[in-house]
């Protein structure tokens, strides 16, 4: 099956994020990367790094968001698209909004938190008064794969 235009390209750009996410692992942390672009554009990348930092908020997306904004000089990316290997938290999601993101393409679903479907969509809803476009499931596997792995060394090193 050829894969059209829309998909290479999202897949593209989401072996970007995973790349970050590998970097996270290799730094023991959660292997979550991010990817924000605009147009043909990278803006930034980010990658979760809240082990190092102490930082609860130190997620890949809000990583990614920081230095898209710093980038560009401005709180709102109403262009952009980010791209996370997993689905977004409710604290990610709620910055996605107030960034005014455009899209969001994730790859594996986060069945205990996720806020882009799994769990709750605030992304989506009529709740409040911006919504996100959501693409799911692009290159799931190696998303998930690669928690998988982390999350097993981890049960395995608590033993």
């Amino acid at each position: 099956m050829a894969l059209s235009q829309h998909q290479t390209s999202d897949e593209k750009w989401m072996q970007i994020a995973l790349e970050q996410a590998k970097i996270a692992f290799q730094e023991n942390e959660v292997p979550v990367g991010a990817v924000v672009r605009i147009g043909d554009d990278l803006i930034s990348v980010g990658r979760n790094s809240s082990i190092k930092s102490s930082d609860p908020t130190s997620h890949a997306e809000i990583n990614a968001l920081r230095a898209a904004c710093e980038t560009k000089q401005t709180s709102k990316l109403n262009n952009a698209v980010i791209y996370v290997t997993l689905e977004p938290c409710l604290m990610c999601a709620g910055a996605l909004l107030n960034a005014r993101i455009r899209g969001l393409v994730y790859g594996a679903q986060d069945t205990s938190s996720g806020a882009a479907g799994s769990i709750i969509n605030v992304l989506e809803s009529g709740w409040l008064n911006h919504r996100i476009d959501i693409t799911s499931g692009v290159c799931s596997d190696k998303a998930a794969a690669l928690l998988t792995v982390f999350f097993d060394n981890l049960r395995r090193n608590e033993d």
